[in-house]
């Protein structure tokens, strides 16, 4: 996917990973207020399309434009996708650790569907509690499952995305 210009520079583009995001609508309502692109990236038994509204451009006009990618339905197929086409500042939003641990190792930044923004500095010790706990349940354990998502999730979630994004295209600076 091409990056678009902007005034400081390059802007990030917003890639969400849509397998069970219940924050897509909020994703799309900071990119369009910001003027970011969007990649609505999820596997091809979904119908992406219907998070585009219909007088939202699909392809790059120098502002805010929303396009999707249908992935095969394998384990991690979007995940991969997604890799593929990250460009170093962009943004995914997603609820899956793995996929953030490999965004931020492309210099890309990643943000949960709950508003956490993942870090390097915390994104190992994310990644053993993921492993312990699958090794509990494969072991026939349980863990504790998330609690209901809740519109101060979504708040959250809407609110560290802007931020994120402001942060994201002030670092970017003049392309060079």
């Amino acid at each position: 996917m091409p990056h678009s210009e902007h005034k400081q520079g390059i802007r990030p583009t917003i890639i969400i990973d849509a397998d069970a995001c219940p924050v897509t609508a909020e994703a799309l309502a900071v990119a369009r207020k910001r003027g970011l692109p969007v990649l609505i990236a999820g596997n091809s038994t979904q119908n992406l399309a219907r998070h585009i509204r219909r007088g939202d451009p699909r392809k790059d006009t120098g502002g805010f434009w929303a396009d999707t990618l249908a992935v095969g339905v394998g384990a991690d197929s979007a995940d991969f996708a997604i890799v593929e086409r990250l460009q170093p500042g962009d943004i995914v939003v997603t609820q899956d650790i793995g996929l953030a641990a490999m965004v931020l190792g492309r210099s890309a930044h990643a943000i949960g569907v709950r508003g956490r923004v993942y870090t390097r500095a915390t994104i190992d010790m994310d990644m053993e509690i993921r492993h312990q706990e699958k090794k509990i349940r494969r072991q026939g354990g349980r863990t504790k499952g998330p609690a209901a998502f809740t519109d101060e999730d979504r708040e959250r979630f809407a609110a560290n995305l802007d931020r994120l994004v402001e942060e994201s295209v002030r670092c970017r600076g003049p392309r060079g």
